[in-house]
């Protein structure tokens, strides 16, 4: 594995001296600035330095030293390694850091994230509320001295179940019988939850003003939890004139099971089965982006076989997300079942393999640090070799027949605006539907990881921005990541499969890592710190499909009601990627 690139590319320092200075932090990297300057200096990262996209904002809580820490990924467009630069303030309520929503309004969500699992309240947000938990929780869980009602002890194995082997009913230390707890003097049977008041509230504020001055009612519309359309339990509160999408609000957290807190209780190896729960279609690239981030923090090689595994593993499973995004979004449309079922009788040919290695469809855990955890048995390599020769390109090549050119399809998508490149950048948006945006952003190009560099495929891109086009990209993106199956199973080259001697525990050093990956719906990154022990210090998911819901407001204004569910379907969100 080549050592990561130092991202320490521009002399930040030198252009505000006194107000940004080195992080020399052993096993740190970046600048820290100045809390009263953030504004300044994160414009001048943007528009002097040319870091135009942020892809990750992460809040860290430092409870022995005392402080509280933001830490903001941003990267170039046009490829190269990011700059790491955070802000660092007392641990004394109210933590206040200034919101960069004016400047990189990709900020939007995650900062208010950080406001509900952290308490860190972003001045000049203009819809500050919680996001993830609901609106009546006590307390913000990931703060380190945080302690839910089943609390035991901070890291598992508890000692509880080993080596004492004692049995008890969790639920029987808790009046209410349940994980949770309610604020001082809270009567649930009394409580009004007023976060829908809120809710409306912000949305009046985004609505659009009618052009033409005429006064016209207005209605509320919510889509979901429950709606079969929405991918999951996601709501959307909708403001409509006629017609026309004048307002919207995503509301997000049904699902949501702190898949942070868990990860910081759970020591480095026994996160990686929990990657599997994220975007659940794409076990393997989740597996592969918590894995790259982990071995950046131990510095160990990877198996010269298993990184050509995982590449094939990883294209195998963009390539059926993309079929079965396709039927899903024929589905939305109103084409019923068929293309979903042309979709999945190819994903399961997919599985097949995964299973054939991993022992599970679709929970696979898969990879381990330093390599995967077993072989691709003989007769696999085989029906992978049929699969990228000659079923998987016959099948898209048939999808694209029987779909690309018919009426129905055409008439619904193109010329339905989604998104243009800027707008699309400033939104943080990654993925397909940036590339669908004319702006050929691909981290396997701008910024490799794995053995990508060694492959030869072209990055995907179209220039349209509307839904035809993010359609089309999906079926492009099949055909490159196919041509990167061809290599890479003719390259293969024999040998070990981990770099590592099969091991519990890893001894993991101090420090942080960014690892991220081009997964099939954008960055999927984990940001990691180590204090040298057996538990991640902090553990955080940086998910494409949270990130890029962002835009959803922006995306959909002006729109009709009637392509709002296709408007979504293209952002191809999974619920518990979103949530987590």
């Amino acid at each position: 594995m080549t050592a990561p690139a130092s991202t320490q590319t521009v002399d930040l320092a030198a252009r505000f001296p006194g107000i940004v200075t080195a992080d020399t932090r052993p096993g740190y990297s970046g600048f820290i600035v100045e809390k009263d300057k953030l504004v300044e200096v994160a414009t001048a990262i943007r528009d002097e330095f040319g870091y135009d996209l942020l892809t990750a904002v992460t809040a860290v809580d430092y409870l022995p030293e005392g402080k509280m820490e933001v830490v903001y990924h941003a990267y170039k467009t046009t490829g190269g390694p990011g700059l790491v630069f955070r802000v660092q303030v007392p641990r004394v309520d109210p933590i206040e850091v200034p919101s960069l929503i004016n400047v990189y309004p990709g900020a939007d969500l995650q900062e208010r994230e950080a406001w509900d699992l952290m308490g860190i309240r972003f001045t000049g947000h203009p819809d500050l509320r919680r996001i993830l938990m609901w609106e009546g929780f006590d307390g913000h869980p990931l703060r380190k001295d945080w302690k839910e009602p089943f609390y035991e002890e901070d890291a598992k194995p508890f000692k509880s179940r080993w080596p004492e082997g004692r049995h008890v009913m969790a639920e029987d230390r808790n009046p209410y019988k349940d994980n949770l707890k309610f604020p001082e003097n809270f009567d649930p049977e009394k409580w009004i939850p007023d976060n829908d008041n809120m809710l409306y509230q912000s949305l009046k504020r985004y609505t659009m003003k009618n052009e033409d001055g005429l006064e016209t009612d207005h209605i509320v519309v919510n889509m979901g939890p429950q709606h079969p359309s929405t991918h999951g339990v996601f709501r959307a509160a909708i403001t409509l004139e006629g017609e026309t999408i004048v307002g919207l609000k995503p509301v997000v957290g049904y699902l949501h099971r702190n898949h942070d807190k868990i990860g910081e209780r759970n020591t480095f190896l026994q996160n990686m089965p929990y990657t599997d729960r994220l975007d659940y279609f794409n076990s393997m690239s989740n597996n592969l982006a918590y894995a790259i981030t982990v071995e950046k923090l131990m510095n160990i090689p990877v198996a010269e076989r298993a990184e050509y595994i995982r590449v094939i593993m990883a294209e195998l499973s963009r390539i059926q997300n993309h079929l079965v995004f396709i039927g899903m979004l024929l589905n939305d449309l109103g084409a019923m079942y068929t293309p979903a079922l042309y979709a999945f009788e190819e994903r399961e040919l997919i599985l097949d393999v995964f299973e054939a290695v991993s022992g599970a469809r679709m929970m696979c855990n898969y990879l381990r640090f330093g390599g995967v955890v077993r072989d691709i048995p003989p007769y696999v390599m085989q029906k992978i070799k049929d699969l990228v020769f000659d079923r998987l390109p016959a099948k898209t090549d048939e999808m694209d027949r029987l779909l690309t050119e018919n009426e129905v399809l055409v008439a619904r998508l193109k010329g339905v605006p989604v998104i243009d490149g800027e707008t699309a950048i400033k939104y943080s948006v990654t993925g397909p539907v940036l590339r669908a945006a004319g702006v050929p952003y691909d981290i396997r190009r701008a910024d490799p990881y794995s053995i990508y560099d060694r492959f030869d495929f072209d990055v995907a891109v179209r220039y349209n921005g509307d839904l035809y086009d993010n359609y089309l990209i999906r079926l492009d993106e099949i055909r490159q990541s196919l041509r990167i199956l061809q290599q890479a199973v003719k390259q293969i080259p024999d040998g070990p499969i981990n770099s590592q001697k099969p091991q519990y525990q890893v001894r993991v050093p101090a420090g942080e890592a960014y690892g991220r990956i081009e997964s099939p719906k954008g960055e999927l990154a984990f940001y990691v710190v180590s204090n040298g022990k057996p538990n991640p210090w902090r553990y955080h998911v940086r998910p494409a499909s949270f990130v890029n819901i962002t835009c959803l407001e922006k995306i959909c204004l002006g729109a009709k009601i009637a392509d709002f569910v296709a408007l979504l379907g293209v952002l191809d969100i999974v619920m518990g990627e979103l949530d987590r």
